[in-house]
């Protein structure tokens, strides 16, 4: 992986050239092309980065992102099915259709559009115009609730309604309706979750304390804009009953107890402490860059397969690519399941509670909050990482597992470890310090997952929400998910499952 800074380009003349002389339009392409186009790769995954748009998922709710993605996913598995020489879907059994419909990419293309759109309308609803427009634009009907799966349509929207009646009731709490006589909040806690401490005391050093945080009042707010104090709730604690592809118990799959953060090992769980503070002090505008890349999910879980499958374009079909996007979806979503069981089952105290256990008032050199850079006199009690702690325990990182099984997927489907991903941080484009940093545009770029992976795990050091060992312990524990979705999805495509 290199990393570069390269200066902003240089302002534009003042003055423009003279225009060309006037000439007749060229008629203009079509948008796409039904018979030879590929749905995600020239459409929906043009789309990129959505974390700026309008929505109610934020980039940092990981178990929401990866959970309608892996619903969108698989229904677009399930809608190409049919069409495949033996494919079968997860949630249907749609009856294969003749071989001809298959010569071009058309009846692939409108089946997974029409499943696309039923899961948008069901799960992510403020975005369903955006999917509404794409429809048209390709001269679809959005209002076409078909389930004639002798049509295209018919077969998107009939395998997209099979994939929501099986996760609508997964264990995930999506409608609010889990153990209730009347729904409550989407994907609220049905199982009793308590943490041991509280946001103001913490009582067991070794055990997560909710973080006390402030949200702005409006969007864009600045500091002096904050809005009320809010205490940090355990984000879908019940998502380790959530039911997985591969396995239907999260506890099969073991991970040994933290212990660089159990504090009747005051020797252990200092050093863990003195570590953090340690690459908090040392934090470069490179490092800060990475934080955020890997702290926002909808860029580097949900971006990186794609670039991926870019990097070996030329050697994929449109089934290849929806066989390549389900089996990173599988691989993401059940590595999550298993990381979650275990977040719950040791929930492990949080870097930001274990400084201030540590040193209490005395000062410590580390970064010393937004444009204060690295100060030697802050109060530990005063301390927090370079982001937001995540609300949700420290151990395992799901983050890092989830990207860990990402590319062990990927790498099973091509053979190989290529990434090839270049993304540039644009000059003071932080979050956390806006307009200063990174000082000049910042260049990542990602020849292998192997170093995707490795930089995703050191980030959540450097950010100061993970411990070094909960990071580098969660790579090795993800990376078995995707030997696991390769297998399940592979097994599916050749089509030997049973009825």
């Amino acid at each position: 992986m290199t990393t570069s800074e390269r200066a902003p380009a240089p302002a534009a003349p003042a003055t423009p050239a003279a225009p060309p002389p006037t000439a007749p339009a060229a008629p203009q392409p079509p948008a796409f092309d039904l018979d030879h186009g590929n749905f995600y790769r020239d459409l929906l995954g043009k789309a990129g980065d959505s974390s700026g748009a309008t929505q109610s998922i934020a980039p940092t709710d990981i178990p929401l992102i990866v959970w309608i993605e892996d619903i969108m996913q698989t229904a677009w598995f399930d809608a190409l099915a049919p069409y495949h020489p033996t494919a079968v879907g997860v949630h249907s059994r749609i009856p294969r259709r003749p071989a001809a419909e298959a010569a071009t990419n058309r009846h692939k293309n409108i089946a997974a559009l029409h499943a696309a759109n039923v899961a948008v309308r069901a799960l992510y609803p403020e975005r369903a115009p955006i999917m509404r427009q794409v429809l048209a634009m390709v001269g679809l009907d959005a209002d076409d609730t078909t389930t004639d799966t002798t049509t295209a349509a018919g077969i998107g929207n009939t395998a997209a309604h099979a994939v929501l009646a099986a996760r609508l009731h997964d264990g995930m709490n999506a409608l609010g309706d889990e153990g209730r006589t009347r729904p409550g909040p989407p994907y609220a806690d049905y199982t009793g979750y308590r943490p041991v401490n509280t946001a103001y005391e913490l009582h067991d050093a070794s055990r997560w304390q909710p973080a006390l945080t402030t949200h702005p009042r409006r969007a864009g707010g600045g500091p002096g804009d904050q809005g009320a104090f809010t205490v940090q709730q355990f984000l879908t604690p019940h998502l380790g009953r959530v039911r997985a592809h591969t396995f239907t118990d999260a506890a099969r799959f073991p991970l040994p107890a933290p212990a660089h953060s159990d504090h009747t090992d005051p020797g252990a769980y200092r050093q863990a402490v003195d570590d953090i503070l340690a690459a908090s002090a040392g934090l470069s505008d490179e490092h800060k860059v990475k934080a955020e890349f890997f702290d926002n999910a909808y860029q580097g879980v949900l971006q990186s397969t794609k670039h991926a499958a870019l990097a070996h374009d030329a050697d994929l079909d449109l089934d290849a690519w929806v066989h390549l996007l389900f089996t990173s979806s599988v691989a993401k979503f059940d590595s999550l399941v298993a990381a979650w069981h275990h977040k719950r089952a040791h929930d492990a105290v949080r870097p930001f509670s274990a400084v201030r256990h540590v040193h209490g008032h005395s000062p410590v050199t580390a970064w010393g909050g937004p444009g204060q850079g690295t100060v030697t006199d802050l109060p530990a009690d005063q301390w927090s990482g370079y982001l937001p702690a995540a609300d949700h325990p420290d151990y395992p990182c799901a983050t890092t597992a989830v990207i860990a099984a990402e590319a062990q997927a990927a790498r099973r489907f091509f053979g190989d470890d290529v990434l090839d991903w270049k993304v540039t941080a644009a000059a003071g484009s932080s979050v956390t310090e806006p307009g200063t940093v990174p000082a000049k545009d910042t260049e990542l770029h990602y020849d292998t997952w192997s170093e995707f992976e490795q930089d995703c795990a050191d980030s959540r050091v450097w950010a100061g929400l993970h411990f070094r060992a909960t990071a580098h312990t969660s790579l090795r524990f993800g990376t078995q998910f995707g030997d696991r979705a390769h297998a399940f999805v592979q097994r599916h495509i050749n089509g030997d499952v049973e009825d």
